[in-house]
């Protein structure tokens, strides 16, 4: 006899909450929260969400003049109508008598970068160049697009900091960035628009399933909503939560980070890490990436850092390379660098010693100046035929006022100079031999007299290579 299963009816979970009443008395309330801004740049698309912003903002500085907005639209170039679009956007502003910016913006996407990525990365780094320091930048989200957020971090696998989704207020470039509407659902935004027989702009690609927030928004939301009418308070709710535990955890792994990072250096010691768990050595680790600006890397490249950079011998330098940026190892610290750059070691190039010579890839530039002290001799530099090379090994100087000579290996590895600097070090030569290994040391035979008016190289390293170096001339060791 077979049996069959009853068809229990869903508890009932609660209807959407009816949430704060969208008003510009509510953006005023919320604007008087944070610091006040010189200047409110609203991100203007022309889309439903930014339409409802700029109403409420143009409705706020009528009946607040003190306060001051202004509209920036950015034009991406990624659809046939987007001039259309930014003149829409242009005329709106003008019968609200509301200051009106246009952006343009190369958003091609980069190989291997997603054209959403390309397009969100160049238009905030457009609407980051458009603010003045302390001026706030505007942006719609509502709290849909925060549970949107939430859900998608979680299906990447995020932590607790892609788990905190989109903060209301944050720093942004010389400024700031305010979600004013991030407490407000969708359709609150449809029934004001709707209410003031406001027009807006939809665009095409909104509706493409081949984006994922798109695909969970038109395929996924509807059906979460079906059972739980209130997820998206709900699940903004958890973002909240899981904001406040990042940034109490963001204040520990400070604290961590202080105990272990190199005062001068910015580099992270290897002996704290080697006493702290494996837990604690990751949020250590994250915490350094992003005091440094660098994106967070793979959690492989992380596990990379973790294993192949702490576990390796003494006398080993391993390096750990991801797109963004490389970490390398040296005497028991970790070094935080700018990717590789290509670097032809083989290169030979003529400099007159007078003016700046820029090296090639990107290797930083020379310049030759005059000082009081120890330093080149200035007539047998200028007088001679002047050459740049780098090391192919087996070179040798005798530093100026000591004995014998030496080899640049032995040299480096005596000032402590990181195996990514001596590999980029430029070595002035003069007549075909050897005069000057960068800042760093002048050989005796082109050494001019202590007392006297003399020359002094100086070698600008590219941006973020010169990790590990103290300073110009490490541990005194370029005069003596």
């Amino acid at each position: 006899m077979g049996s069959s299963k009853r068809q229990v009816p869903p508890e009932p979970l609660g209807a959407a909450p009816a949430g704060p009443t969208l008003s510009s008395q509510a953006i005023r309330q919320l604007l008087a929260r944070y610091p006040p801004s010189p200047r409110y740049w609203i991100a203007y698309s022309g889309g439903l969400d930014s339409t409802v912003l700029l109403q409420l903002c143009g409705e706020l500085s009528r009946a607040s003049p003190a306060l001051r907005f202004a509209a920036v639209h950015v034009h991406h170039g990624l659809q046939p109508e987007a001039t259309a679009w930014a003149e829409r956007c242009r005329a709106m502003c003008l019968a609200l008598e509301m200051p009106f910016r246009l952006l343009r913006v190369d958003a091609r996407p980069a190989p291997g970068q997603s054209p959403e990525e390309a397009a969100r990365a160049a238009r905030y780094a457009a609407l980051r160049s458009c603010l003045s320091k302390g001026e706030t930048l505007l942006t719609a989200q509502h709290r849909d697009d925060q549970a949107e957020t939430l859900l998608l971090q979680l299906l990447r696998g995020a932590g607790l900091a892609g788990l905190a989704a989109m903060p209301e207020w944050t720093p942004f470039g010389p400024g700031f960035l305010l979600r004013p509407l991030l407490g407000f659902a969708r359709s609150k935004l449809r029934e004001f628009a709707e209410t003031r027989r406001l027009e807006w702009i939809e665009d095409p690609s909104n509706r493409s399933l081949s984006h994922d927030r798109n695909f969970l928004r038109h395929e996924v939301m509807p059906l979460i909503l079906e059972r739980w009418p209130a997820a998206p308070e709900t699940l903004s709710r958890t973002a909240r939560h899981c904001a406040e535990a990042q940034d109490l955890l963001t204040e520990r792994a400070r604290e961590l980070l202080d105990a272990a990072l190199h005062p001068e250096r910015g580099s992270l010691r290897i002996e704290p890490l080697l006493n702290w768990s494996e837990a604690t050595r990751r949020l250590v680790l994250r915490e350094w990436l992003r005091d440094r600006g660098f994106r967070m890397p793979p959690a492989r490249v992380l596990e990379r850092i973790l294993s192949d950079g702490l576990a390796a011998g003494a006398d080993r330098n391993p390096a750990i390379r991801w797109k963004e940026g490389q970490v390398r190892r040296y005497r028991n610290e970790l070094y935080l660098l700018p990717p590789p750059l290509p670097f032809d070691p083989g290169r030979v190039m003529a400099w007159d010693g007078k003016t700046v010579l820029k090296l090639p890839d990107g290797n930083g530039e020379l310049a030759a100046e005059g000082v009081e002290g120890p330093g080149l001799d200035a007539d047998a530099f200028r007088g001679g035929t002047i050459s740049v090379r780098y090391r192919r090994g087996g070179e040798t100087c005798r530093p100026a006022g000591r004995t014998g000579s030496h080899e640049l290996k032995k040299l480096f590895q005596e000032a402590g100079v990181p195996p990514w600097v001596r590999e980029r070090t430029p070595l002035i030569h003069i007549d075909g031999r050897l005069a000057a290994v960068g800042e760093w040391w002048v050989c005796e035979e082109f050494a001019g007299r202590p007392g006297g008016r003399n020359l002094r190289v100086r070698w600008r390293a590219p941006e973020g290579w010169n990790q590990g170096v103290r300073r110009s001339d490490p541990q005194g060791l370029m005069q003596r």
